[in-house]
């Protein structure tokens, strides 16, 4: 089976998470201003809500998925075999899932009160399982899962904009960003008998996946709950009005950490299979690249968007939502955060078989968030939850960094602190200069995207302008990799 280089599955993950950012760029400020505080408020806790029944229906598939199918690859057989265990498996949580699903709407005062949302939301619970993104992860196909999922977020976008048209239509918003997210998870499933046979195999060992499935399943619960319980307990703490500030401020951190974290999904099969084949060497050097990129890409797009929260919720949301600037202000701090535990987490640890530390990195942050969203909620609402998703994450890292110190000595000295804060520092100057010379709150939507899209170009420009001229390892490489792409089309 041919499997292509890292630059090019990260070429293709780029593109796919680029298309997040510019699916939410175009959407969400037509959806915000029609639907408005409370309906995409609404929503979004409905979708959050879901995603924890999504989450319990995957059972750790996910991401044991990808690291169990990846070590067999080359080998049809057991690739079918394994496939077809792992599906069987999701089938039946799935089913389980559902009933206890439909038990909630007839019970739970909350869910009732919001009855048809959530059960037209929870169309995405049956496409997940049905998509199998792990093993076109394990397989390295990113060519196929970019094309398949850019195909259903334009139709997204297009019947957004075709159907929704006021306030009363947050049904179809709800169904459309269901259909949108999960929808390819229909021609995966068509599409995976290119890859396995679906021919029943002699012997069925469903025991040897349990304890590992159960590993990532407490994994994805914990870090559920720091990433979707604050939505929840705002939902059932505070109001509507309270979860639709706090979506526009959640919508834009999002966005950024699926960028932040898009080398970590291409990177998860390679480093599994070094690890199987023992390649020690090519497993570090390609960890000291992924901390290399975090450290980059992260802080600058973390230390723009701090100083410029206003402006993005200006043009992404409109003048309803500036309570969120300070929310996202505080959850830009994550992105950096995430990043690096992507790293210790889903790069080191989890391939090296080790996922028992990042469970216990987890709970400590999913504890720590629960305790601090308990106490903060109440009384500071939606820049309460921010905060304790920021103390949540800063546990996760330090835990994980904990465990990996013996490793990390050797990996850290890589990176070229000194050099990435002086950048930041020309950068932030420039765009601050920009910033207070211009009108940005007396000029119309169209002319504020001008505005920032210029601030961004200053930025960005003296950023990885300065780390150029300073020789960071990561933009020189870059740069090369740009000279060679142009020497082969001449």
């Amino acid at each position: 089976m041919k499997t292509h280089s890292i630059k090019f599955n990260f070429i293709m993950n780029a593109l796919l998470t680029l298309s997040s950012v510019i699916f939410p760029i175009i959407t969400f400020p037509y959806i915000s201003r029609v639907l408005g505080v409370r309906g995409s408020g609404d929503v979004a806790a409905a979708l959050s809500t879901v995603s924890y029944f999504t989450m319990f229906a995957s059972l750790g598939v996910p991401t044991y998925g990808i690291r169990a199918c990846a070590r067999v690859r080359d080998d049809k057989a057991k690739l079918s075999q394994t496939v077809q265990e792992l599906l069987i498996i999701n089938a039946v949580t799935t089913a389980v899932i559902y009933m206890i699903f439909f038990g909630c709407l007839a019970v739970v005062p909350k869910f009732n009160g919001q009855k048809e949302l959530l059960m037209v939301v929870s169309i995405s619970i049956i496409l997940n399982t049905m998509g199998m993104q792990w093993l076109y992860n394990a397989l390295e196909q990113y060519s196929y899962i970019t094309v398949c999922s850019l195909s259903f977020k334009v139709l997204g976008i297009i019947l957004m904009f075709a159907m929704i048209h006021s306030p009363d239509d947050y049904l179809k918003y709800g169904a459309i960003s269901a259909i949108s997210s999960y929808g390819s998870g229909i021609m995966n499933f068509i599409n995976m008998r290119k890859y396995v046979s679906l021919k029943k195999t002699e012997f069925y060992d469903f025991k040897r996946h349990m304890k590992p499935l159960f590993t990532f399943f407490f994994m994805s619960a914990a870090t559920s709950i720091y990433l979707n319980l604050d939505m929840v307990m705002l939902w059932l703490m505070k109001t509507n009005w309270d979860t639709g500030i706090y979506n526009a401020a959640i919508k834009i951190k999002t966005v950024l950490v699926n960028l932040v974290t898009s080398l970590g999904t291409v990177l998860l099969p390679r480093m599994s299979f070094y690890i199987e084949k023992g390649e020690q060497e090519a497993f570090k050097n390609t960890v000291t690249k992924a901390f290399r990129f975090v450290t980059v890409a992260a802080t600058g797009m973390m230390i723009f968007f701090m100083i410029f929260a206003k402006e993005s919720i200006l043009i992404l949301s409109g003048d309803a939502f500036l309570p969120a600037i300070l929310p996202m202000q505080l959850l830009m701090i994550t992105l950096l955060l995430i990043g690096l535990s992507n790293i210790t987490g889903m790069q080191i640890l989890t391939p090296m078989g080790q996922e028992d530390k990042v469970l216990k990195s987890i709970v400590a942050g999913a504890v720590v968030d629960f305790t601090l969203n308990l106490v903060l909620i109440p009384r500071y609402a939606s820049t309460g939850a921010a905060f304790a998703t920021v103390m949540a994450e800063t546990i996760v890292v330090i835990v994980q960094f904990i465990y990996l110190r013996d490793i990390l000595k050797g990996l850290l000295k890589n990176i070229q602190f000194f050099k990435i804060i002086a950048a930041l520092i020309l950068g932030s100057a420039g765009a601050i200069l920009l910033k207070v010379n211009m009108n940005f709150d007396g000029s119309s939507t169209s002319i504020r995207l001008v505005i920032m899209a210029a601030e961004a170009i200053v930025f960005f420009a003296l950023y990885g302008g300065s780390l150029l001229l300073m020789k960071e390892p990561l933009i020189m490489e870059m740069k090369d990799m740009g000279i060679n792409m142009l020497k082969r089309k001449k």
